[in-house]
């Protein structure tokens, strides 16, 4: 079913450098200072390995993501591809499950802005940031380009001085790279999971479809570029962490790289690194912010959130309602949650949204530039099995989460049918 709405197209504004840097703010904001220690935790010396397993799982879904943004590029992601492959029921299960994780994920790293900035009045901080951002944002998607690109340079630099402090280390030992008996296929596949939050941020450049030159060539384009910079990002830096720390110190710290800088010797680096890892949370929060309001803007265009909210502004061109909702739903959670919980929740909603791309994907027809067939089977059967590996109370909470929205859209449909 296709969607038809009066509300005008958001202006096509963004090139590939844009679609590249939006995701690079997303993935390494994101995984860098917020998974590394809870995927050390659950795999243990066998991190790397997690984190090759979600580079894996990630690839799939991007080539998957990227084939069906180039065919259906509006605002919206995978909630567009699931209602035009697999039938409206899964458009909105996907863009249900995306808008409430993602959600939950901005107000996490809202929080982790607080908390490396101003430790002592983290929440405050963290709604200062969202109002900051939102605003932002409200003033063109050109704009959140320019921030973000300009987030991206830091948390680079940051991580660069913290890589050539722990690989010139005496207390660096390679040693710290081998695989132990710690190490079990559960606990890989639960660090792959939590790792795989961090990965995600590629489905920012899908969802910002609709505002992207020449989409079925830039989104193909900008989504593995922005995922092999992050893959490269993240196994250095997670090489850097362990020669010095060891995977089980390195899974008991609150800052594991600010700690990997004290360990090796570097302490005036442990402010740096305090500032990049506020930074970088600020780019993954703009990021996801765009993203929420862009898949907030299609499924009101559907009906399946208030009408109101699917309208564009006719000057800045970009969803304003859609954007001041999702960033006054954050500011409210980020003055009352935990930054650690959402994490393993979000992973669960973000790999079920992925499921329903690589379904999406593998209906795809030759002359649709349909990907290898193996590549959405991999895809979906790795986001299902990395899901179902999560902590348990991430498994039972985004099940509920996702029973919940079911529940919603078979109610609304039976109560008040949408219009044919």
């Amino acid at each position: 079913m296709s969607s038809s709405h009066p509300e005008p197209w958001l202006p096509r504004r963004l090139g590939v450098g844009d679609a590249v840097v939006i995701g690079l703010g997303s993935m390494i904001g994101a995984g860098i200072f917020a998974a590394l220690a809870p995927a050390a935790a659950a795999a243990g010396s066998g991190l790397l390995i997690g984190l090759a397993v979600a580079a894996m799982v990630a690839y799939c879904n991007a080539t998957s993501s990227a084939r069906l943004a180039a065919r259906y590029p509006t605002s919206g992601g995978t909630y567009v591809y699931g209602r035009e492959r697999l039938g409206e029921f899964w458009g909105y299960l996907a863009g249900w499950t995306f808008v409430v994780g993602k959600t939950a994920s901005c107000a996490a790293m809202a929080l982790t802005v607080g908390t490396y900035a101003w430790p002592g009045h983290a929440h405050a901080v963290a709604v200062a940031a969202v109002v900051a951002l939102t605003a932002v944002n409200y003033r063109g998607v050109q704009k959140s380009a320019l921030a973000t690109r300009i987030i991206v340079a830091v948390v680079l630099a940051v991580l660069a001085a913290v890589v050539v402090a722990a690989f010139t280390a005496s207390t660096a030992e390679a040693g710290h790279l081998g695989i132990g008996s710690d190490t079990s296929v559960r606990g890989v596949l639960q660090a792959a999971g939590l790792l795989f939050f961090a990965f995600a941020g590629y489905a920012r450049i899908a969802t910002l479809g609709e505002e992207v030159h020449d989409p079925a060539r830039t989104i193909p384009r900008a989504i593995p570029v922005a995922l092999g910079i992050t893959l490269v990002v993240y196994a250095t830096v997670s090489v850097a962490a362990l020669v010095v720390l060891g995977p089980h110190e390195l899974s008991s710290a609150t800052a594991p790289l600010a700690d990997t800088v004290r360990a090796a010797g570097v302490s005036a680096l442990v402010p740096v690194v305090r500032v990049g890892a506020a930074v970088a949370a600020l780019g993954s929060l703009l990021a996801l912010v765009l993203g929420v309001s862009r898949t907030t803007l299609a499924m009101a265009r559907d009906r399946h959130l208030p009408r109101a909210v699917a309208a564009v502004h006719p000057r800045f061109g970009v969803p304003h309602r859609a954007e001041v909702a999702v960033g006054a739903v954050v500011a409210a959670l980020a003055a009352v949650v935990d930054v650690r919980g959402a994490i393993g929740f979000s992973s669960f909603g973000v790999l079920t949204y992925y499921a329903i791309a690589n379904a999406s994907a593998w209906t795809l027809t030759p002359g649709e530039r349909r990907p290898q067939r193996v590549i959405p089977v991999l895809g979906l059967a790795g986001c299902v099995i990395l899901a179902f590996a999560l902590p348990v109370t991430s498994v039972l909470s985004g099940t509920a989460v996702l029973a919940a929205g079911a529940l919603v859209y078979f109610l609304r449909r039976r109560l008040a049918p949408a219009p044919q």
